[in-house]
């Protein structure tokens, strides 16, 4: 018997509504191959909702997120408003609003070395192998959402990082029950030897570890870490972070994966889960159909799982790397022999229907054919 769920979709700025399309693509063929029935309800945020209603967060897509069983969702952003740091509303604030509305509180990030892509990365091939993390990080709190204030002279300004210890614990458990689950192992990053939030995050976490004796918990400065993510980053199985360090590190490991497009991500807390690819909107690409699918469509995985559906996700995962091994890559991974966003996620989901031949015809592959059977 198959499961019901009611997810909303959100396309968003940029390269959102050809990733997210691809993504649906997936989900799609899951449902088809596994029985269930997936709704899908649509609605605006960022960029779009600004030029249409003047809100990047309008009121009826906030009551759809909360009406969901999940969120899936592309990305926020446009030039416009980059080129212009005094506007007042920005893309970015839905996102934020969102995450504040549906109280998510921990952002789960992914980091998988796939072989066949270790040349894309700058780091040596040797250190890649068996590269398998995560970073949990903390996005409701910390200097984002902290007091901002400006001088009239516009010569002095300040924000106010704050944390509660209840804000640290309650991802502290999610990122301990984690560990558990994978090889038991937790690095909280922090600046303990500077700044009194870091203070609050260590003894918080040593004060929860306490609860979790099978998890090796270990304490790394930031500006450490972001080295140690570079020179040995097979050390690092859970990572557990603030707001600020989060977002930095997250794309400092992103780099180990070979491309920003190949990487997932979720956020989790009381409300309903939103999934999404960490790659930002990139409008440069948007429309021409040459984005890297991937990141949306493992974010999908992630959903799956999220929905007690292992199995289906496991497939995804699967399919997944089976196009990455046999080449079929966007352009980002390789600018020469590339294929098309809707060609990858066709051969994801002929991958999923087992509609593929692993005895590949390399001139298909030389010539782009998206159908290799």
């Amino acid at each position: 018997m198959g499961v019901q769920k009611k997810i909303a979709v959100i396309l968003g700025d940029g390269i959102g509504p050809e990733v997210i399309g691809q993504a649906l693509r997936v989900l799609d063929t899951i449902t088809k191959e596994y029985g269930h029935d997936f709704t899908y309800t649509y609605a605006m945020m960022g960029a779009e909702a600004i030029e249409l209603i003047g809100d990047p967060l309008p009121q009826e897509t906030i009551n759809i997120c909360k009406e969901s069983d999940a969120i899936l969702f592309g990305a926020v952003g446009h030039p416009k408003f980059d080129q212009d740091p005094a506007s007042l509303i920005r893309p970015e604030q839905g996102l934020l609003k969102l995450r504040k509305e549906l109280g998510l509180f921990a952002n789960i990030r992914p980091i998988v070395a796939y072989p066949s892509l270790h040349h894309l990365s700058p780091i040596k091939a040797a250190l890649l192998e068996d590269v398998d993390l995560v970073i949990y990080r903390e996005i409701n709190g910390g200097i984002y959402f902290g007091h901002k204030e400006t001088n009239e002279a516009g010569t002095e300004a300040s924000d106010v990082c704050t944390y509660t210890k209840d804000e640290i614990s309650r991802i502290a458990v999610l990122a301990f029950q984690h560990a558990q689950k994978r090889r038991k192992k937790l690095t909280l990053v922090d600046k303990s030897n500077v700044l009194e939030t870091s203070k609050l995050w260590r003894k918080t976490i040593i004060e929860i570890s306490k609860q979790y004796p099978d998890v090796s918990t270990e304490f790394m400065y930031v500006d450490n870490a972001a080295m140690q993510l570079i020179i040995n980053p097979r050390q690092f199985d859970v990572l557990l972070t603030e707001n600020l360090f989060g977002d930095i590190l997250s794309d400092v490991a992103s780099i180990l994966a070979g491309s920003v497009g190949m990487l997932p991500s979720s956020s989790t807390g009381t409300g309903t889960a939103l999934f999404e690819p960490i790659h930002g909107a990139y409008p440069q690409a948007a429309g021409k159909d040459i984005a890297n699918p991937i990141g949306a469509i493992l974010s999908a995985a992630m959903m799956l799982a999220h929905f007690g559906l292992k199995k289906e996700a496991s497939k995804v995962r699967l399919a997944v790397e089976w196009t990455l091994q046999n080449k079929f890559v966007t352009k980002d991974i390789d600018p020469v022999n590339f294929y098309f966003a809707s060609t990858v996620g066709e051969m994801v989901c002929d991958c999923i229907l087992n509609k593929r031949n692993d005895a590949i015809h390399s001139e298909n592959i030389e010539i782009r054919k998206s159908t290799i059977i």
